[in-house]
């Protein structure tokens, strides 16, 4: 297989001293996958449309997933259990990091010391302590790091987010948010059982603590503490991402949340939500359930001449007293985002230019969620940054 590799790059007109020298215009940039899950296959997918990259090497403890990603590829690229062999790998340039958060901090400062650019998805933290970790470790290499908020490229956001920036809707004061989805065994598609002799369980735990294996953990980590963080690292993440950059802000002074496991009671996170959070002179609510999916996902902001709503989709813009439903500007969206950020991504790869989604903006979005979560977790309402011990006695 190494051999297959080797041959292909050469052909393709990559040597191994890409990684270390400046990629030129018309070569494509040796790309390493860790994580080869559904979202990779996606981000993937993204990248390939681009034309600017290839994938070389990958990683994933599940084994039929590293012979999906061989049999797509046509045995070109080689597979790996241990994501620091992606990382030894000189051929590797660039790395695309997809696996569950509690790995995010801790790969990506890996990929850094080993002089790979990275792209990273959100949300790029578990925990608020991480952000400092991720900041230095970013700041304190030369490497580029793109947060995976793919709405930074996608155009039809950034048009919204001018109007927005330009007072085009007056001033706003309250931004809603929201994301219905329905993962009902019913509603989503069967899913092929995991082989637990092909995974290596104790490797995808990592630092978390140790437990026996669960199916439903391994598949939806999302809404388990020890992995994810339920609605609000996930979803709400790329939306107060959104609010952060229209309204040239990146942390509430307080927040409170409500939610419960109403349906899905073998989950830590709740399956229905509600958060408010308080930002200097304006207002975030975020709403959502994952038993229903009428409506989808999106934004509004409301201003005291119009109300802007934002979805993937597109944005109008509604004037306050003009009657009908008709918005008086919309846009639609003709490029699915995650194609465009994968461009901006590797284009910057090249000119070594500051991506679109900096390391603050995920830090700055991941904690947003976080903190809400421990509104959600703790007394239901929480200002930050928190006050120091003793203070106000």
């Amino acid at each position: 297989m190494q051999t297959n590799r080797r041959s292909f790059l050469v052909a393709g007109g990559v040597t191994a001293l890409a990684a270390s020298r400046a990629i030129g215009a018309n070569e494509r940039i040796p790309t390493g996958a860790i994580g080869c899950g559904g979202r990779m296959r996606d981000l993937l997918r993204a990248a390939s449309k681009t034309g600017c990259s290839e994938l070389v090497s990958a990683c994933d403890v599940y084994e039929p997933r590293r012979d999906q990603v061989r049999e797509r590829s046509g045995d070109t690229v080689s597979t790996h259990l241990d994501y620091r062999e992606v990382l030894d790998d000189k051929d590797v340039t660039a790395v695309i990091i997809a696996t569950p958060n509690h790995w995010h901090v801790r790969m990506a400062v890996d990929a850094l010391a080993a002089g790979k650019d990275i792209y990273l998805e959100k949300p790029v933290t578990h925990t608020i302590e991480e952000g400092q970790t991720l900041s230095h470790a970013v700041h304190t290499s030369k490497q580029i790091l793109q947060c995976g908020m793919q709405q930074r490229s996608w155009i039809h956001f950034q048009s919204a987010v001018d109007l927005i920036q330009g007072g085009n809707i007056g001033r706003v004061t309250q931004v809603r948010t929201y994301w219905y989805q329905n993962y009902q065994p019913e509603i989503r598609p069967p899913l092929t059982p995991i082989n637990p002799d092909m995974l290596d369980w104790k490797r995808w735990l990592g630092s978390a603590p140790d437990e026996p294996f669960s199916e439903e953990k391994y598949r939806l980590w999302r809404w388990f503490w020890n992995f994810g963080g339920g609605a609000m690292t996930d979803l709400f993440t790329h939306w107060i991402d959104v609010v952060h950059w229209a309204m040239k802000t990146d942390a509430p002074l307080l927040a409170q949340t409500l939610g419960d496991r109403y349906v899905f009671d073998t989950w830590e996170c709740p399956d229905t939500i509600q958060s408010a959070l308080r930002y200097p002179n304006f207002e975030v609510v975020y709403e959502g359930t994952m038993v229903s999916s009428i409506d989808d996902g999106g934004l509004e902001f409301r201003g005291t001449e119009a109300t802007l709503k934002l979805t993937r989709a597109g944005f109008g813009v509604y004037r306050e007293n003009i009657q009908g439903e008709n918005p008086v500007l919309s846009e639609r969206s003709i490029l699915d985002g995650t194609i465009s950020h994968m461009q901006n991504f590797f284009d910057c790869v090249r000119s070594r230019k500051t991506p679109n989604a900096p390391v603050e903006t995920g830090i700055a979005a991941a904690r947003a969620g976080q903190i809400a979560n421990l509104a959600l977790r703790g007394s239901e309402r929480i200002t930050w940054p928190p006050p120091k011990p003793g203070a106000g006695r």
